[in-house]
Protein backbone atom coordinates (compact mmCIF):
# COMPACT_ATOMS: atom_id res chain seq x y z
CA UNK A 1 0.00 0.00 0.00
CA UNK A 2 2.97 2.23 0.40
CA UNK A 3 4.58 1.91 -2.96
CA UNK A 4 0.72 3.14 -4.49
CA UNK A 5 0.00 5.92 -1.25
CA UNK A 6 3.18 7.61 -3.04
CA UNK A 7 2.18 8.29 -5.88
CA UNK A 8 -1.64 8.88 -5.16
CA UNK A 9 -0.34 11.59 -2.62
CA UNK A 10 1.97 13.12 -5.52
CA UNK A 11 -1.07 13.54 -8.06
CA UNK A 12 -2.92 14.88 -5.01
CA UNK A 13 -0.50 18.03 -4.44
CA UNK A 14 -0.57 18.92 -7.82
CA UNK A 15 -4.23 19.09 -8.45
CA UNK A 16 -4.91 20.33 -5.31
CA UNK A 17 -2.30 23.37 -6.83
CA UNK A 18 -4.00 23.47 -9.84
CA UNK A 19 -7.27 23.74 -8.26
CA UNK A 20 -6.07 26.70 -6.20
CA UNK A 21 -5.22 28.76 -9.12
CA UNK A 22 -2.68 27.04 -11.30
CA UNK A 23 -4.70 25.94 -14.05
CA UNK A 24 -5.04 29.57 -14.79
CA UNK A 25 -0.92 29.71 -14.69
CA UNK A 26 0.43 28.73 -18.18
CA UNK A 27 3.63 28.63 -16.25
CA UNK A 28 1.86 26.19 -14.03
CA UNK A 29 -0.67 24.33 -15.37
CA UNK A 30 1.18 21.91 -18.32
CA UNK A 31 4.12 21.22 -16.28
CA UNK A 32 2.21 20.27 -13.58
CA UNK A 33 -0.13 18.16 -15.49
CA UNK A 34 2.72 16.23 -17.07
CA UNK A 35 4.11 15.49 -13.71
CA UNK A 36 0.76 14.27 -12.51
CA UNK A 37 0.67 11.95 -15.52
CA UNK A 38 3.75 10.83 -14.91
CA UNK A 39 2.84 9.69 -11.38
CA UNK A 40 -0.29 8.08 -12.74
CA UNK A 41 1.86 5.80 -15.21
CA UNK A 42 4.30 4.85 -11.99
CA UNK A 43 0.55 3.86 -10.36
CA UNK A 44 -0.20 2.03 -13.67
CA UNK A 45 3.25 0.26 -13.65
CA UNK A 46 2.94 -1.46 -9.98
CA UNK A 47 0.12 -2.31 -10.46
CA UNK A 48 0.64 -4.87 -13.42
CA UNK A 49 3.49 -5.85 -12.07
CA UNK A 50 1.46 -7.01 -9.00
CA UNK A 51 -1.07 -8.48 -11.47
CA UNK A 52 1.72 -10.75 -13.02
CA UNK A 53 3.48 -11.76 -9.93
CA UNK A 54 0.37 -12.36 -8.42
CA UNK A 55 -0.89 -14.98 -10.91
CA UNK A 56 3.20 -15.99 -10.48
CA UNK A 57 2.75 -17.16 -7.15
CA UNK A 58 -0.40 -18.56 -7.57
CA UNK A 59 0.68 -20.76 -10.33
CA UNK A 60 -2.69 -19.14 -12.95
CA UNK A 61 -0.12 -17.87 -15.36
CA UNK A 62 0.56 -20.33 -18.19
CA UNK A 63 3.87 -20.59 -19.87
CA UNK A 64 3.35 -20.71 -23.63
CA UNK A 65 7.04 -22.66 -24.20
CA UNK A 66 8.34 -22.82 -27.55
CA UNK A 67 11.78 -23.69 -29.16
CA UNK A 68 13.54 -20.23 -29.95
CA UNK A 69 16.83 -18.18 -30.33
CA UNK A 70 18.06 -16.73 -27.54
CA UNK A 71 20.62 -14.68 -28.66
CA UNK A 72 18.24 -13.42 -31.24
CA UNK A 73 16.07 -12.22 -28.73
CA UNK A 74 19.00 -10.71 -26.52
CA UNK A 75 20.19 -9.07 -29.42
CA UNK A 76 16.52 -7.42 -30.02
CA UNK A 77 16.41 -5.87 -26.47
CA UNK A 78 20.20 -4.87 -26.89
CA UNK A 79 19.14 -2.45 -29.36
CA UNK A 80 15.78 -1.42 -27.51
CA UNK A 81 17.49 -0.14 -25.06
CA UNK A 82 20.82 1.51 -27.25
CA UNK A 83 19.37 4.89 -26.31
CA UNK A 84 18.97 4.07 -22.63
CA UNK A 85 22.72 2.70 -22.52
CA UNK A 86 24.25 5.87 -24.65
CA UNK A 87 22.98 8.51 -22.20
CA UNK A 88 25.15 7.11 -19.83
CA UNK A 89 28.16 5.77 -21.81
CA UNK A 90 27.46 2.31 -20.74
CA UNK A 91 27.72 -0.28 -23.80
CA UNK A 92 25.84 -3.58 -23.61
CA UNK A 93 28.15 -6.14 -25.46
CA UNK A 94 28.00 -10.21 -25.79
CA UNK A 95 30.81 -12.29 -24.82
CA UNK A 96 33.60 -13.71 -27.37
CA UNK A 97 31.81 -17.13 -28.56
CA UNK A 98 28.03 -15.94 -26.91
CA UNK A 99 27.03 -13.75 -30.48
CA UNK A 100 25.65 -16.78 -32.34
CA UNK A 101 22.70 -19.31 -33.02
CA UNK A 102 21.79 -20.11 -29.29
CA UNK A 103 18.11 -22.39 -28.85
CA UNK A 104 16.74 -22.77 -25.99
CA UNK A 105 12.91 -24.19 -25.01
CA UNK A 106 11.19 -21.58 -23.05
CA UNK A 107 8.20 -18.47 -23.23
CA UNK A 108 9.35 -15.95 -25.36
CA UNK A 109 8.14 -12.99 -23.86
CA UNK A 110 8.51 -13.92 -20.11
CA UNK A 111 12.19 -14.46 -21.12
CA UNK A 112 11.84 -11.69 -22.69
CA UNK A 113 11.02 -9.77 -19.69
CA UNK A 114 13.24 -11.49 -17.77
CA UNK A 115 16.40 -10.15 -19.82
CA UNK A 116 14.79 -6.85 -20.56
CA UNK A 117 14.25 -6.23 -16.53
CA UNK A 118 18.14 -7.19 -15.78
CA UNK A 119 19.64 -4.89 -18.45
CA UNK A 120 17.81 -1.91 -17.53
CA UNK A 121 18.73 -2.75 -13.74
CA UNK A 122 21.83 -2.90 -15.11
CA UNK A 123 22.01 0.07 -17.16
CA UNK A 124 20.54 2.22 -14.17
CA UNK A 125 22.87 0.64 -11.56
CA UNK A 126 25.62 0.92 -13.91
CA UNK A 127 28.93 3.33 -13.71
CA UNK A 128 29.00 6.02 -16.44
CA UNK A 129 31.26 4.86 -19.72
CA UNK A 130 30.99 1.17 -17.92
CA UNK A 131 29.65 -1.98 -19.55
CA UNK A 132 27.12 -4.48 -19.22
CA UNK A 133 27.97 -7.90 -20.91
CA UNK A 134 25.71 -10.69 -21.53
CA UNK A 135 26.45 -14.16 -22.01
CA UNK A 136 25.37 -18.14 -22.70
CA UNK A 137 27.16 -20.69 -20.98
CA UNK A 138 26.52 -24.57 -22.45
CA UNK A 139 25.60 -26.81 -19.28
CA UNK A 140 25.15 -29.90 -21.10
CA UNK A 141 20.80 -29.84 -21.05
CA UNK A 142 20.47 -26.46 -20.26
CA UNK A 143 22.13 -22.96 -21.18
CA UNK A 144 23.06 -20.39 -19.04
CA UNK A 145 22.41 -17.01 -19.21
CA UNK A 146 24.45 -14.58 -17.78
CA UNK A 147 24.05 -10.53 -17.67
CA UNK A 148 27.17 -8.85 -16.08
CA UNK A 149 27.97 -5.22 -15.23
CA UNK A 150 30.64 -3.07 -13.36
CA UNK A 151 28.33 -1.09 -11.56
CA UNK A 152 28.05 0.16 -7.69
CA UNK A 153 27.49 -3.44 -6.87
CA UNK A 154 25.74 -4.93 -3.99
CA UNK A 155 26.97 -5.56 -0.40
CA UNK A 156 27.06 -9.42 0.82
CA UNK A 157 24.50 -8.62 3.46
CA UNK A 158 21.56 -7.16 0.67
CA UNK A 159 22.32 -10.15 -1.93
CA UNK A 160 19.59 -12.79 0.19
CA UNK A 161 16.80 -10.27 -0.31
CA UNK A 162 17.26 -8.67 -3.20
CA UNK A 163 14.62 -11.13 -4.87
CA UNK A 164 12.08 -10.26 -2.31
CA UNK A 165 8.77 -7.82 -3.01
CA UNK A 166 9.94 -4.07 -2.51
CA UNK A 167 13.03 -4.87 -1.18
CA UNK A 168 15.59 -2.05 -2.28
CA UNK A 169 19.32 -1.45 -1.39
CA UNK A 170 19.10 2.08 -2.09
CA UNK A 171 15.28 3.28 -2.02
CA UNK A 172 15.85 6.78 -3.14
CA UNK A 173 17.87 5.90 -6.37
CA UNK A 174 15.31 3.08 -7.07
CA UNK A 175 12.93 5.76 -7.07
CA UNK A 176 14.47 8.19 -9.59
CA UNK A 177 15.25 5.01 -11.85
CA UNK A 178 11.37 4.30 -11.82
CA UNK A 179 11.95 0.60 -10.74
CA UNK A 180 8.60 -0.67 -8.78
CA UNK A 181 10.74 -2.80 -6.20
CA UNK A 182 9.06 -5.72 -8.23
CA UNK A 183 11.17 -6.56 -10.88
CA UNK A 184 13.35 -9.20 -9.70
CA UNK A 185 10.98 -10.79 -7.82
CA UNK A 186 9.06 -11.27 -10.91
CA UNK A 187 12.17 -12.55 -13.00
CA UNK A 188 12.31 -14.67 -9.51
CA UNK A 189 8.84 -16.20 -10.27
CA UNK A 190 9.35 -16.06 -14.42
CA UNK A 191 12.33 -18.88 -13.88
CA UNK A 192 11.47 -20.88 -11.51
CA UNK A 193 8.01 -20.91 -13.16
CA UNK A 194 10.14 -23.01 -16.12
CA UNK A 195 11.54 -24.99 -13.51
CA UNK A 196 15.25 -23.59 -13.54
CA UNK A 197 17.49 -21.54 -10.95
CA UNK A 198 19.18 -18.07 -10.83
CA UNK A 199 21.74 -16.97 -8.98
CA UNK A 200 23.24 -13.10 -8.24
CA UNK A 201 27.05 -12.41 -7.58
CA UNK A 202 27.74 -9.20 -6.56
CA UNK A 203 30.50 -7.07 -4.41
CA UNK A 204 30.11 -3.25 -3.54
CA UNK A 205 32.03 -1.05 -5.93
CA UNK A 206 33.17 -3.79 -8.43
CA UNK A 207 29.81 -4.63 -9.92
CA UNK A 208 26.92 -7.46 -10.13
CA UNK A 209 26.89 -10.49 -12.18
CA UNK A 210 23.07 -12.19 -12.63
CA UNK A 211 22.77 -15.66 -14.21
CA UNK A 212 19.65 -18.10 -14.52
CA UNK A 213 19.33 -21.29 -16.79
CA UNK A 214 16.83 -22.36 -19.28
CA UNK A 215 16.48 -25.89 -20.73
CA UNK A 216 17.86 -26.50 -24.09
CA UNK A 217 15.90 -27.07 -27.26
CA UNK A 218 13.59 -30.25 -27.25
Amino acid sequence: SHELTTPIFVIQGYILTLLDGGLEDPDINRKYLEKTEKSINRMITIVKDLETISRLEHGVLTLQQTNFDIFQVSTDIVESLEDRARKKGIKIVFKEGSNKKTMVHADPDRIRQVITNLIVNAINYGKEKGYVRIAFYDMEENIMIEIKDDGIGISEEHLPRLFERFYRVDKSRSMQSGGTGLGLAIVKHIIEAHKQTINIRSSSGVGTTIAFTLKKKN
